[in-house]
């Protein structure tokens, strides 16, 4: 990816949209310093690595009024822990995601007299911020099990771990509607006997979930979102991003 202007950094935060109320993000990763220093260290300080955190900072216009506005998502998610997904240049699938599951730690609103109104907020990561893809988009309504676009993210190494988070936008139908979201893994871009690796909680209504593998050696290459779909006249827009770390 080559140099570009930031003009359409996607934000979900659980099961919210937050990208047209959003005119600036801010994603950290850091790791404490911790001073080793001692008398054979020749006149110059030694560090290593303490503990490491994610961190994400937004702001833009503030709304209100329903779920989907900032206000109500904000005031719903203070002090919670839950879905973080960020994408520096738009949602598409195989676009580059960062994810995390994020505690929400504060919420700035409003300003001076004449200024149009301001909401910033910021969380600190709870897991490491893994970086990724986008494997479904948050634009194609869904109204049937099936399965996502394949990716090649990469083989996980023994210690680390494939991270994916699910963001359910909207639902719709009669008949408790239900979304179960998977992630498979396979051997080719085939996926002739793929391996299901993580499944989500079963989804109801909008909101979202972020999971991870346990850690162990997974020498599949290729990954993608699977769902199955249940009730009646059902439609879920939903977005997913796949990540290791």
């Amino acid at each position: 990816m080559s140099r570009f202007v930031l003009t359409n950094v996607r934000l979900f935060t659980a099961g919210v949209d937050l990208t047209s109320a959003t005119n600036k993000v801010e994603l950290t990763a850091k790791v404490d310093e911790k001073e080793t220093t001692n008398y054979g260290s020749n006149g110059y300080k030694e560090l290593i690595g303490g503990l490491a955190q994610a961190e994400v900072a937004s702001e833009g216009q503030w709304e209100a009024g329903d779920p989907t506005k900032v206000d109500d998502a904000a005031w719903a998610q203070l002090g919670g822990v839950g879905a973080w997904s960020v994408g520096p240049v738009g949602a598409a699938v195989g676009n580059l995601a960062y994810l995390t599951k994020v505690l929400r730690c504060d919420y700035k609103l409003l300003d001076a007299v004449g200024e149009v109104a301001p909401w910033t907020s910021s969380g600190k990561g709870t897991w490491p911020l893994a970086r990724g893809q986008f494997a479904h988009p948050p634009g194609t309504a869904r109204t049937a099990t099936g399965t996502g676009t394949g990716l090649q993210l990469g083989a996980v190494a023994a210690g680390k771990r494939m991270y994916a988070a699910l963001h359910v936008l909207s639902v719709a139908g009669t008949g408790t509607p239900t979304i179960t979201a998977r992630v498979e893994s396979s051997v080719d871009n085939t996926f002739a006997a793929p391996t299901t690796r993580l499944t989500h909680t079963a989804a109801t209504a909008a909101g979202g979930e972020i999971l991870r593998t346990d850690g162990t050696a997974i020498t599949d290459t290729w990954w993608r979102t699977a769902w199955t779909i249940t009730g009646t006249g059902p439609s879920f827009m939903f977005a997913t991003t796949l990540g290791i770390w």
